[in-house]
């Protein structure tokens, strides 16, 4: 997790350019390109290409990609086709794109089959909080709060969270999970396509850039089969709805300045929203039409004292867990405060490990109706209980912005 943080970690790269007004960071210039990969289990992907909206198809099955589009990514040094076979792996440093309008994510067909779902890893392995990072504010954190232990989600998933699912990506240090939550878009009632989660599952932070390949599988392992019976799982069992590939991606300012690959740096927030877009036709259905739900946003929660319970959601990868079933802890929140001039964030009681980070933290709200109002971000070096911030104006900033950005689509 961060320790849990545990989305991922890589954290190498260029330093993260501080800037004069670190309110909101928007993720821009996504490939609206579709790759077909014929390599996927080695990663070595040589495919031949299917049109987006914003892509064509000639007679001969290549791609032809609108020359704004070409542009864009070469002013980032990016070669689509040199992308396409392999380019993406390289992590040099002074080429991982990491300001907030540099978001590149061209969708890779085929790359995410059940074999590289499985394989990924907590981001957050061997990572965490330790006491030095909680000296901040003592005033404002309450007492350590004893171990939820974390409850298996009866199956079928989607039956009881179908607003629950897996954000997968690839890092410097190998293909990474997370979760994740679908939820409501204001300017689509009823159709959204966005997706919350942790900012460092899509961001390394102030000493890295954006991950890529992410796309986010809802439902993951829906009839909750155990690891040995996913090797010979199909695509449609460990993916019944679909993958959904990140074509925009937001984060904070605050995350991308300050985030860490360790401790509290960063994680109040530290939170994330994804649109999102079918990697195979979705019949013209939304994310949300497809699964049939999404959470609404609470950006004005009460605060702790007033909150009777939090469900954190998640998958948690690290041991005793394997990252392939789906699990929840509910428990009274507490205080925990990383730093004097941060918000205070959510604390709870619960033994999920990294791979649950970005999940998310559901409250009941004054209408008697469940929302959003958190997301995993940090757990200790041993596990035991979780963190996540409280959503306020700059987590609204980030929720609209992206909103706003398909609002007219």
């Amino acid at each position: 997790m961060r320790s849990i943080r545990p989305p991922f970690a890589a954290r190498r790269g260029r330093s993260a350019r501080r800037r004069t007004s670190p309110v909101l960071a928007a993720v821009g210039l996504t490939a609206a390109l579709a790759l077909t990969a014929t390599a996927c289990n080695s990663g070595d992907d040589k495919a031949s290409g299917e049109p987006t909206a914003s892509a064509t198809q000639s007679g001969d099955d290549k791609i032809k990609i609108p020359d704004d589009i070409k542009n864009k990514l070469k002013q980032h040094g990016i070669d689509i086709d040199k992308w396409k076979n392999g380019a993406w792996k390289n992590w040099n440093k002074d080429d991982w794109l990491r300001e907030a309008d540099d978001f590149i994510n061209p969708i890779i067909k085929g790359l995410w089959d059940p074999d590289r779902m499985r394989g990924a890893d907590d981001p957050d392995k061997n990572k965490g909080v330790d006491d030095n990072d909680l000296s901040g504010d003592q005033g404002v954190t309450d007492p350590e709060p004893a171990p939820v232990t974390a409850q298996a989600v009866k199956t079928a998933y989607h039956a009881n969270v179908p607003e629950a699912g897996k954000v997968f990506f690839d890092s410097p240090e190998g293909t990474m999970v997370c979760s994740a939550t679908v939820v409501e878009d204001p300017a689509h009632p009823g159709k959204s396509n966005l997706v919350w989660t942790a900012g460092h599952c899509v961001h390394a932070g102030k000493k890295g850039g954006w991950y890529r390949n992410i796309a986010f599988v809802p439902s993951y392992n829906d009839s909750g089969k155990a690891a040995a019976q996913l090797e010979k799982a199909t695509r449609q069992e460990v993916a019944p709805y679909g993958v959904w590939w990140s074509d925009w991606a937001q984060t904070s300012d605050q995350w991308i300045e300050q985030g860490g690959s360790t401790g509290g740096q960063g994680a109040p927030y530290d939170f994330a929203v994804l649109h999102v877009t079918p990697e195979k036709g979705s019949g013209g259905k939304s994310l949300e039409e497809t699964v049939g739900s999404a959470l609404p946003v609470n950006f004005n929660a009460p605060a702790v004292p007033k909150v009777s319970s939090i469900t954190a959601t998640g998958y948690p990868a690290a041991a005793p867990f394997d990252g392939q079933k789906l699990y929840q802890c509910a428990d009274k929140p507490g205080r925990l405060s990383v730093a004097q001039s941060d918000p205070t964030m959510y604390r709870i009681g619960c033994t999920m490990t990294g791979g649950s980070s970005g999940g998310g933290w559901v409250a009941t709200g004054s209408d008697g109706k469940p929302a959003l109002v958190s997301n995993t971000s940090i757990g200790p070096v041993k596990f035991g209980w979780l963190a996540g911030p409280r959503l306020g104006d700059v987590a609204k900033g980030v929720y609209d912005s992206v909103s706003k950005k398909f609002a007219g689509q």
